[in-house]
């Protein structure tokens, strides 16, 4: 794709991480549910593992959850708890991403996980789960707790979730204790400790029609875009919302208000999906940028820290990779070049934001990637006016 310049309203796709979780609950409810709008490869996933575990029948389900982590770590335990025998399998990449946590999370708890291979996937869920005190570390996945706050309403007795290391992508729960209050669930929050969840509850349809709100994380290279110049309005963001990644407006204003050449720094930690948007933002600002606390991402759709960093060196930018750090040198156009996805959605948008901004242009290798959260992405760039080809 050429440089191009943008100019024109644009709605992001709805939430992706709110999509997940409404799907669930409404399926638990057994609310119907319809998607609308631009959804991608992963809420797809978690429509077909629902609609396979509410299938009759005492016969192990497959559930093949694609490349969707959320799909994944939310439906293990919830199988779990509803008793029903299931074989989750996914792709190579999702099979690489962290999972064997849940060994030890759900140990004692009246269920059987079988790793049947070296990898992650596939693994058998046998048994029922019951009730206790789970002990989770925050650091890995949030999602590990979110799966568990959708499943133990339904056991019998009782639970508590403690946390093991502080919680990071704490936003994340804080969705889904709403999804889960709009449900009727009740959940206590320990602050700091972690949260207990009442057994013997069911989830209710909600008083109020279901509507998902547009995706934060996706609007945030529209809003990067517009950052860098582009004649954007950016429409339908929710506010307020629970989406944490709500975020990238005021730090974005932020940068703009940044004194050039000072070093400032960001911290991942709670904004992971923020991260490739912004480090193109960075890559504009005179001045050295230190995003920190990226570890987790490293287990991502890619090594993500890897990957933002070689897709934009590739593209001209200095920027390095300290092992927990980004360090971003910016101040210099992109000049362009060719650099590959990874196999990672956000990297693929990432990189053809910048190649907006660039002197040549970028040829983005596997630009499919996009799929998995927002397919129609580089048709709504063409429509803004973007120098889009070979889509």
């Amino acid at each position: 794709m050429g440089p191009s310049r943008l100019k024109g309203r644009i709605t992001p796709p709805p939430s992706k991480s709110m999509a997940h979780r409404l799907l669930i609950a409404a399926a638990l409810a057994g609310v119907p549910f319809s998607m609308t709008g631009c959804v991608g490869q992963d809420v797809a996933a978690t429509e077909a593992c629902l609609q396979a575990l509410e299938a009759p029948g005492s016969e192990p389900v497959l559930l093949d959850c694609g490349e969707s982590g959320s799909t994944l770590r939310f439906l293990l335990p919830v199988a779990a708890a509803l008793g029903r025998s299931a074989l989750f399998v996914g792709s190579p990449g999702l099979a690489r991403r962290p999972l064997r946590e849940y060994g030890g999370i759900l140990e004692g708890k009246g269920v059987r996980l079988e790793f049947l291979g070296p990898a992650n996937l596939p693994v058998r869920v046998e048994g029922r789960l019951r009730g206790g005190v789970f002990a989770v570390p925050g650091h890995i996945s949030s999602q590990y707790i979110t799966g568990l706050l959708m499943a133990l309403p339904l056991v019998q007795e009782d639970s508590t979730i403690e946390l093991t290391t502080p919680l990071q992508s704490a936003p994340y729960v804080e969705l889904t204790l709403g999804v889960l209050d709009e449900f009727g669930i009740e959940v206590e929050t320990l602050p700091g400790r972690g949260w207990r969840v009442p057994g013997g509850q069911g989830y209710r349809a909600p008083s109020r029609p279901l509507a998902l709100e547009a995706d934060y994380s996706q609007a945030a290279f529209w809003l990067v875009a517009k950052f860098l110049g582009h004649d954007l309005e950016v429409e339908q963001l929710p506010d307020p919302s629970l989406q944490g990644d709500r975020v990238v407006v005021s730090l974005l204003d932020e940068m703009a208000h940044w004194p050039p050449g000072e070093e400032r720094r960001l911290t991942a930690a709670q904004i992971p999906d923020l991260v490739p948007a912004l480090a193109v933002a960075a890559c504009a600002r005179p001045g050295v940028t230190v995003i920190e606390q990226v570890q987790r991402l490293r287990w991502k759709e890619s090594d993500r820290v890897r990957s933002i960093s070689t897709m934009l060196r590739n593209l001209g930018a200095r920027v390095f990779d300290s092992g927990d750090a980004l360090i971003i040198e910016g101040g210099e156009q992109f000049t362009g070049g060719t650099v590959h996805s990874f196999g990672d959605h956000r990297i693929v948008m990432a990189a053809a934001v910048a190649a907006l901004s660039s002197k040549h242009g970028a040829t983005i290798v596997g630009s499919e990637a996009v799929a998995k959260s927002y397919p129609h992405f580089f048709q709504e760039l063409q429509r803004l006016g973007g120098d889009v080809r070979g889509i």
